[in-house]
């Protein structure tokens, strides 16, 4: 895709939301099944079901999807689709790369075992390495505008009130 015809599919897009700014706010929701056997949970994703269980570190067997791996996954899709938008964007050209996530997560939390150690990750890193022959301004502008219009690094980053209910 070209940057023009980037700009010309959103442009009536964001002319709405100018006008219209609560027509900007939506709500995306997912939504897992209980049903079954074994510690699990079926989630629909937009194209598949995915079947979401133990990471082996906390007994699982390894064939279930792992909450914490589908968070990564999430993120590396955000970050690539995002790159790929401002690239686009800005005239930039990417013929290719890669985007990989990794976090160090302490199981002894998860599990009980120490009250010290903390659940969920400690640290996330997330890596870019793009076939382009940017310069490095150039590249430096595509990151950072990455970083700021990437949904899932915002929201990592920058946490929202979460709610738990019982219903």
């Amino acid at each position: 895709m070209k940057s023009e015809e980037l700009r010309a599919l959103q442009a009536p897009l964001k002319n709405t939301y100018r006008e219209t700014p609560e027509a900007a706010v939506i709500t995306l929701s997912a939504a897992g099944t209980l049903d079954g056997e074994g510690i699990a949970c079926s989630v629909q994703t937009g194209k598949a079901l995915v079947e979401a269980g133990l990471h082996p570190a906390s007994g699982g067997n390894g064939t279930q999807a792992c909450s914490g791996d589908m968070l990564l996954e999430a993120l590396v899709a955000c970050a690539g689709v995002t790159l790929r938008a401002v690239a686009t964007a800005l005239g930039i050209e990417v013929r290719g790369g890669g985007v990989s996530a990794e976090g160090d997560l302490d199981f002894r939390g998860t599990l009980g075992v120490d009250k010290e150690a903390s659940v969920g990750f400690r640290d996330i890193r997330l890596a870019f390495d793009l076939d382009t022959d940017a310069d490095a301004d150039s590249l430096a502008t595509l990151f950072k505008l990455t970083e700021r219009y990437c949904v899932i690094y915002q929201t990592l980053r920058n946490p929202p009130p979460i709610a738990l209910d019982r219903r």
